[in-house]
């Protein structure tokens, strides 16, 4: 069966900075794709919508890679819930409605596991969706990527586009966000486990209560489901969207005594029930994305400690 996208194609990737995007990126340039297209924030405002028109005019892209989005942990995406929802918006819909006007026939579009119900059933199968409350923390955030999920249904639908979504479970990796207020929760574990560590501290605290579960995903596997997707997968045969991720989880404090072990933090681990847990469980359902024919190559421990590596290369052995 031939490819929907090859090497040959001009392939713009909205957020090749980011997590995600840079991910994305190194898998698009190790398949072979030479015709790459990129913009920093400074040269592209993605915010600016006659900006986005004209450079998708300009460049005219066969395909387009969105990953660019505002993203935080809990603390970051309860704080900020109005340039949360705003600023995840007008991106979707600029690049969206620009790559639908400018000619381009196949779009993925990156959002999360956030969307789904609070309470859904576990483990989430796509059509959870819409089937109950979010949970109130990150609900901004969770009702933009809902939307983005929408408008390309519809475009498909009223226009003939061809324009997937993918839903990540908890990425990290590679050029992820350290920061201890605004970083998802195993950045700032590996954090703080390596700051223990270097400073000689007896313990660590952990936000919450540690029993919440997560899953998690390192972002050159959630890259090359991406790719993977964009080479083989029509909306039509996907559905509205998919769940990417690597179906089994652990409890934060699974997670957190694993990320001491990699880092080598030997000290007590002690958890701060004031802070708040969010969701109780997210679990993906990924028999969707599993029949495809893709899976993730990389353990959690392997992934941690190659994260590791990338933070002690980027921040230094004694962070503080």
């Amino acid at each position: 069966m031939s490819k929907l996208l090859t090497p040959a194609h001009r392939i713009y990737v909205a957020g090749h900075r980011g997590l995600v995007g840079s991910a994305i990126l190194r898998r698009l340039q190790a398949g072979g794709y030479r015709n790459l297209v990129t913009r920093t924030h400074a040269e592209l405002d993605l915010l600016d919508q006659r900006a986005v028109q004209a450079f998708l005019y300009a460049e005219k892209p066969d395909a387009v890679v969105l990953a660019a989005a505002k993203v935080g942990g809990i603390v970051a995406n309860n704080t900020y819930r109005a340039q949360f929802i705003y600023e995840n918006l007008a991106i979707q819909n600029n690049v969206i409605h620009g790559a639908y006007t400018s000619g381009v026939r196949r779009l993925l579009f990156l959002g999360s596991s956030c969307i789904y119900p609070k309470l859904a059933p576990q483990p989430l199968k796509e059509e959870h969706l819409l089937t109950g409350l979010l949970e109130p923390t990150n609900e901004p955030y969770a009702i933009a990527k809902i939307a983005g999920i929408k408008m390309c249904g519809a475009y498909n639908s009223q226009y003939g586009t061809d324009y997937i979504a993918a839903m990540p479970t908890n990425m990290y990796g590679p050029g992820d966000n350290y920061d201890l207020q605004n970083s998802h929760v195993l950045p700032a574990l590996i954090r703080k486990m390596h700051e223990a560590k270097v400073s000689g501290a007896p313990s660590v605290v952990i936000w919450g209560s540690g029993q919440p579960r997560r899953e998690f995903l390192y972002s050159d596997d959630l890259a090359d489901a991406c790719v993977f997707l964009l080479e083989n997968a029509s909306a039509s045969a996907i559905g509205e969207f998919v769940n990417v991720g690597c179906g089994e989880d652990v409890t934060i404090s699974e997670l957190a005594a694993l990320a001491a072990r990699v880092v080598g933090f030997t000290g007590e681990l002690v958890y701060d029930r004031s802070r708040p847990d969010g969701t109780p469980r997210k679990l993906m359902d990924v028999s969707r994305i599993r029949a495809t024919g893709w899976a993730p190559k990389v353990s959690l421990e392997q992934g941690i400690a190659l994260a590791y590596q990338d933070f002690l290369a980027r921040h230094g052995a004694g962070t503080q």
